[in-house]
Formats: C-alpha cells, structure tokens, sequence
C-alpha cells in the first residue's frame, strides 16, 4: 500500500478529532472539572439586584469606611465607631470561588466594634465576603474579595 499526502491527511484530521474527543468525554465525565453556577436562582437573584445596589450606596455612605485585615484569630473586620453596633443585625456569607462546599453563613456577632470570622473556618486562598445587615431600619451590604 502506498502512503501519499491524501492518507496522510486523512490519518492526520482521525488523530486530531480522537484527541478532541478523548478530552471532551474526560471533562464531562471527570468530577474533578464539574463546576457549579454561583447560585442556583440566579433569575430570582437578579430580580433582587436593585435592593443589593441601594444597600451597597447605603455602605458607601457611612463617614467611615469598613475595614478588615487578617489576625491570628481569623479575619478581623472593623466598623465603624459611628455606628451602634448593638442596633445592628444580619449576617456574613463567605463564598469560596473555588470550592462550594466550603461556602458558609456566620450570624452577626460584635465584640465591640469588631467581627472576627474564625480561623477554624477559613483555609488559605481567595474568599468572597458579604455583609448583610440593616441599621436603624435601612439595609446595609458589604462586598469584598480578600485573600486569606
């Protein structure tokens, strides 16, 4: 048998369409790959993103700014001294990019005018935290990416 370019190309495009078709079947079937939607009612999420807007212009507005830093406790955050932390209430959500099981929900808890969000439940890398609140009636949001 005779090998000329047309065979070759032929043997060339079979090669080239199994490699594809080996690393597509690997990705669908792999659990490692399988990644999830940040949220499973993002239509309804949507719907909701003009609160979320009001409550991050209403955070914005406060004389001072939030603050956070890592502490050998955790993640420490800071408001500010012009708010009655008291009169707050709400909650802080940490999104774990990476990794949906290692999202979780804290219940506001002050220690003066400072959250700590424990070590125990942080690991190392990027995490996305939300601070939902409200103060006197009006709703408050915090967003900030940080790496721990």
């Amino acid at each position: 048998m005779k090998f000329n370019w047309g065979t070759g190309i032929v043997i060339g495009i079979a090669l080239f369409m199994s490699f594809i078709l080996f690393f597509v079947i690997k990705m669908s079937t792999n659990k490692q790959y399988s990644h999830d939607l940040v949220t499973e009612e993002y239509y309804a999420k949507e719907m909701a993103y003009q609160t979320e807007i009001d409550a991050e212009t209403n955070t914005n507005n406060l004389v001072e700014s939030i603050k956070g830093k890592r502490v050998s406790e955790g993640w420490l955050i800071n408001f500010p001294s012009s708010v009655n932390t008291k009169k707050i209430k709400g909650k802080v959500f940490l999104y774990r990019p990476s990794n949906k099981k290692l999202d979780f929900d804290l219940p506001i808890v002050f220690s003066g005018s400072n959250l700590l969000i424990p070590e125990n439940n942080l690991i190392d890398g990027r995490w996305n935290i939300t601070i939902d609140w409200t103060y006197e009636g009006k709703p408050y949001l915090y967003k900030k990416e940080i790496m721990y």
